[in-house]
């Protein structure tokens, strides 16, 4: 069934040149679609994807196309105004890191690109009349203590109101294993350099690979019911890991010991000799860094659980339940502070924590840049 329809159908994927992106672009290349349309701000990943793609699996009689486009720009409404014909569109674009909200004009920059390009990119569908809008969410997205996070979840708020007008679908999932900006890809970068490894200790993550990523999000594009959100059934007990017990065992796989150092620069001097030893300098703390969440959830005990539908996957089934003027409240308070062109981090927590009673921010001070 996925694959007829599949094939028999339209698809825009935005963001489709980053980790998740290019995993889901790939799941639906190779079922042959009609049209699939990719759009991205780096035309460096979407070159690599497109030689990806043709080295993995050649080519569809289908229209295939790469775009390099900035979604909140003059070029790219030109490009759905001329186009636009799709059944489905994905929105995989997202600033991802908890690291974004250390300065107020990142921060910013997230907001818009979490919140304000989805419900646009939304309301284009709309225009459109595409038939299903899907686009990422993320687990930090419960009970969130960071602004990345806590942005998902308003932009959960913001998918509520526009699916009174089109279905609407989503995904909440772990951590991708060595996407791009990850803890994981960066153990790759650091082995590269010949660099000490640094890990949290009280940190503790779930992680799917890029293809259990893309087959989540297609699966909840395709089969999920409007207001549904997806997540992967992860057991705590089995599959919760910390940083440092990951760095552990992927230095192992890579035929290193992990030697914990004391300090950063003990580290870095023994980085010079350790690994031709078979030992791999380790940099092993307790989180201190603002935002950084213990463990991670899928839902909250209020979100009502579909478990039996799948053998592997859980969904959330929403009603439709928002708070219409919290929402304009929150879309007013940020066009007042773009106009003005000026605001603090403080201002927008305080919206935040007006607009989600249940956000906890946790503020410490301390930026993950501050960190090695």
């Amino acid at each position: 069934m996925l694959n007829e329809e599949i094939n028999r159908s339209r698809f825009l994927v935005l963001g489709g040149a980053g980790s998740i992106g290019q995993a889901v672009v790939k799941e639906i290349f190779k079922r042959s679609p009609l049209k699939l349309h990719i759009v991205d701000l780096s035309e460096n990943n979407l070159t690599e994807l497109v030689r990806d793609i043709r080295s993995s699996f050649g080519y569809i009689a289908g229209d295939f196309q790469t775009f390099a486009l900035d979604i909140n720009s003059i070029e790219y409404d030109a490009f759905i105004d001329q186009d636009g014909k799709y059944d489905y569109v994905l929105n995989l674009s997202a600033l991802k890191h908890v690291r974004s909200e250390k300065d107020p004009f990142t921060l910013m920059r997230m907001i818009n690109v979490n919140v304000f390009n989805t419900d646009k990119t939304i309301k284009q569908s709309i225009a459109k009349g595409v038939k299903k809008y899907f686009c990422v969410s993320t687990d930090k997205a419960a009970n969130p203590v960071n602004m990345m996070g806590a942005s998902k979840r308003i932009m959960e708020m913001f998918l509520m109101r526009r699916s009174e007008q089109i279905s609407i679908s989503t995904a909440r999932f772990a951590n991708v294993a060595f996407s791009d900006g990850s803890l994981l890809h960066s153990f790759n970068q650091r082995i590269l350099k010949q660099q000490p490894i640094v890990a949290p200790t009280d940190v503790k993550r779930y992680f799917v690979t890029p293809q259990e990523s893309g087959e989540l999000c297609l699966m909840s594009c395709i089969f999920g019911e409007n207001r549904d959100i997806y997540f992967p059934k992860l057991d705590e007990s089995t599959h919760l890991i910390s940083f440092a017990d990951i760095a552990t065992r992927y230095l192992a796989d890579r035929g290193y010991e992990a030697y914990v150092c004391h300090s950063e620069e003990e580290a870095r001097e023994l980085s010079l000799t350790l690994p031709a030893k078979g030992l791999w300098p380790c940099y092993f703390t307790v989180s201190d860094t603002s935002g950084e969440k213990d463990f991670e959830e899928f839902f909250t005990n209020k979100e009502v659980l579909d478990m039996g539908s799948f053998a592997e996957l859980g969904v959330i089934k929403n009603k439709l339940e928002y708070d219409l003027g919290l929402v304009e409240l929150f879309e007013q308070k940020i066009q007042s502070m773009l106009f003005e062109k000026t605001w603090s981090k403080k201002q927008l927590v305080d919206l935040f924590s007006l607009i989600l009673p249940e956000f906890g921010h946790k503020e410490t001070g301390k930026s993950l840049d501050e960190k090695m």
